[in-house]
């Protein structure tokens, strides 16, 4: 209940910006995006991981409303592909990696992928020069996102492991099964949603248009397995961090 709350409240904040007073702005601007993702799933019980690297890119359109004493108030919204997954660190009891039966050189892995289409709607405020010129802004608002494909990149195999001498009994090794079968499978929900906040500048040449960079952070409150007690995980929720650049025409 607590998530469903803060991300109705979320979903306010650019309501908000559009409820201020000040001097009338009626201004669209439309264009694509990229960037760069760095992902990882924040898993409890927790789950050792190296950054998962993927890429994001879409359509964007902002309208902007008002400026209000310095600040110019937009909303921003967004369509996007994006690339999320984590790259999985397996190890043993002693927490040291595992080096694979067919070669000792080669550690066991496991890297799962899961792709979205992302849906961000922001609150857009920026200061600094409104045409022709530099300005800083900062965007906040929720993210609600759609499974649509994933793929398991893995030479770790549950079933060939040898429990007995890396000192596992018989109810480490169900758990461990049981945990690799969940996280091999496709995600038990196909919905996602959670916040998003950055920082970024934007620089606007007439007439070419405008021209963004913008590092941001997307926390997660859905998660991607099943929480309740008989699933693996009580949450399994994505952490990303995004750089992007824009290119964006006024209409």
């Amino acid at each position: 209940m607590k998530k469903k709350y803060a991300l109705i409240l979320l979903c306010l904040v650019p309501m908000w910006v559009l409820a201020q007073v000040g001097e009338h702005r009626n201004q669209f601007a439309v264009g694509f995006q990229g960037g760069y993702s760095i992902n990882k799933v924040d898993f409890v019980p927790t789950v050792s991981q190296n950054n998962y690297k993927g890429l994001t890119g879409g359509l964007v359109a902002r309208y902007t409303c008002e400026k209000y004493f310095k600040t110019i108030c937009s909303i921003q919204m967004e369509l996007n592909y994006s690339q999320l997954g984590w790259d999985e660190n397996i190890r043993d009891g002693n927490k040291n990696q595992i080096p694979t039966t067919e070669n000792p050189n080669e550690y066991e892995r496991f890297k799962h992928s899961i792709n979205y289409f992302q849906i961000p709607l922001l609150a857009h405020l920026a200061w600094g020069k409104e045409k022709q010129g530099l300005n800083f802004f900062f965007n906040a608002g929720p993210v609600l996102g759609f499974y649509l494909d994933h793929d398991v990149d893995s030479n770790f195999k549950s079933d060939k492991v040898n429990y007995e001498k890396r000192g596992y009994d018989e109810s480490k090794k169900e758990t461990l099964t049981k945990t690799y079968e969940e996280k091999n499978s496709k995600p038990a929900n196909n919905f996602d949603f959670g916040i998003a906040a950055g920082l970024g500048l934007e620089l606007h040449i007439k007439p070419i248009g405008r021209f963004q960079i913008e590092g941001r952070f997307y926390y997660g409150l859905g998660n991607i397995y099943g929480d309740s007690k008989s699933d693996c995980f009580s949450r399994s929720a994505h952490q990303t961090i995004i750089l992007r650049g824009a290119y964006l025409i006024d209409i």
